[in-house]
């Protein structure tokens, strides 16, 4: 083949569709604005592929026949503009990797609860025997499975919205969107409209033979299915109103009913509790009743999932207080959930940097449960002036191990102590996994 082919960033997601297009046989370009990290340099030197770092050769990227552009690259770049006046193919990992594989693929989007959801569908698909791998925003990139591919019949992946907007011909067997709530709006021109679309594109190339499983409680999904053409076969999931086809909430049970089969369970026995978990097992259990997992493998899978990192993650229990690591909630939207399923005096541990927050969601949970908050971020102020007059105390701090070392001052027995920043992480930490791991090894050090 020999094709010309460039890869503009060369993390996780570049790296991967590196690793395939020179399987495939094209002549690779990775190119990174930034510094590469060394483990990725290993690897593209391990399989011979032609990397730069700290710039991006102009000439020799519009000099090439396609290129994959990292999620994590705004279309305003200076070097996408380039690229686009030569009239390039653009297109983005999941794009690429989808066209040399004719597995079966799971696609999940969302604002929260898409990690939960992809890694839960995945361990039940698991159980049920299937040959499955959970990939994308999750574990490897879907590129590097797929070069990997080892008989592997079915790809579960978490899909972000910046992989969805460079996508053509992606199609997933099925689909879901487990809620669309605002976020990076700083990429979709402040508009969320435009983010709504673009969490959308995940149906775009469906037809009636595929599905698209979604929040039939979320009125920006429900607005976009009621004024926009969807060709996909749609199976909602609600807690709040009874479902034909699809799933639902009863008196405590989850009916999920496909082609008039029903498949009941209690949420009482589900491992993870709370609202958001109860609308993520009804999503995933959606798609394993479609890929005819047999009941009890549903029911079992659903009692014994023990979660994910990072998302209202137990990490240990100290003189009677529970310590909760919810890093992952990088919006208002995910630590509303959080807070929504405390059922104990709650100190919380919120802050980084503010992505145009509205906290008045948030307000009557503060109320209600919480007794402390830590502000952990480099600039408090959004959050003094928000919260300050809510709660007894209002602790300001700038590094996990004080910030943990309060929260163990002000717990007495029976209260939690949860960090949900609602907020990024770049301030302080090199992303929310650090800072999800930062402060559990701040907890075991008490």
């Amino acid at each position: 083949m020999n094709t010309k082919i460039a890869i503009l960033g060369a993390g996780e997601s570049g790296v991967g569709a590196a690793l395939l297009a020179k399987a495939k046989g094209f002549d690779v370009l990775v190119s990174d604005s930034g510094i590469i990290q060394n483990k990725y340099k290993t690897t593209l030197n391990k399989h011979a592929i032609i990397w730069e770092e700290s710039k991006h050769s102009t000439e020799k990227i519009c000099n090439t026949k396609l290129v994959i552009k990292s999620p994590g690259i705004p279309n305003t770049a200076k070097i996408i503009l380039a690229i686009k006046a030569k009239a390039i193919e653009i297109i983005s990992e999941i794009e690429f990797a989808s066209r040399y594989t004719t597995a079966n693929i799971i696609g999940i989007t969302g604002s929260n609860g898409k990690t939960t959801t992809t890694s839960l569908t995945n361990f039940i698909l698991k159980n049920g025997g299937l040959k499955t791998i959970a990939a994308g925003n999750i574990g490897n990139s879907f590129a590097e499975e797929v070069c990997n591919e080892n008989n592997i019949n079915n790809y579960t992946l978490e899909l972000s919205s910046f992989q969805l907007d460079e996508i053509t011909d992606f199609k997933p067997n099925i689909a879901i969107i487990t809620n669309i709530t605002p976020d990076h709006l700083d990429r979709y021109e402040n508009n969320f409209d435009n983010y709504v679309a673009s969490k959308f594109r995940i149906t775009k190339n469906q037809t009636k033979n595929d599905y698209l499983i979604y929040d039939a409680d979320d009125s920006a999904i429900t607005h976009y299915i009621e004024n926009n053409k969807i060709n996909a076969t749609l199976l909602p999931f609600s807690i709040t109103k009874k479902i034909k086809n699809g799933a639902y909430l009863h008196n405590n049970t989850i009916i999920i009913t496909i082609d008039h089969k029903p498949l009941i369970m209690p949420i009482d026995t589900l491992n993870l509790q709370g609202i958001h978990n109860t609308k993520n097992a009804m999503a995933a259990a959606t798609v394993a009743h479609l890929m005819k997992i047999r009941k009890n493998v549903i029911r079992e899978s659903l009692e014994h999932f023990q979660g994910v990192e990072h998302r209202l993650e137990n990490v240990l229990k100290i003189n009677k207080v529970q310590y909760i690591n919810d890093s992952k909630a990088t919006n208002v939207n995910a630590t509303y959930y959080a807070l929504e399923s405390m059922n104990t005096p709650t100190i919380w541990i919120v802050g980084g940097v503010d992505k145009g927050n509205d906290y008045t969601e948030l307000f009557s949970f503060i109320n209600e449960k919480v007794k402390t908050i830590i502000c952990l971020g480099t600039d408090n102020k959004k959050l003094l002036d928000n919260f300050e007059n809510m709660v007894d105390n209002i602790i300001e701090t700038q590094s996990m191990n004080e910030a943990v070392n309060i929260a163990y001052k002000q717990a007495v027995a029976g209260d939690s102590v949860l960090l949900s920043p609602a907020c990024a992480s770049f301030d302080l930490f090199e992303n929310y996994e650090d800072r999800g791991r930062q402060f559990k090894d701040a907890v075991r050090k008490l």
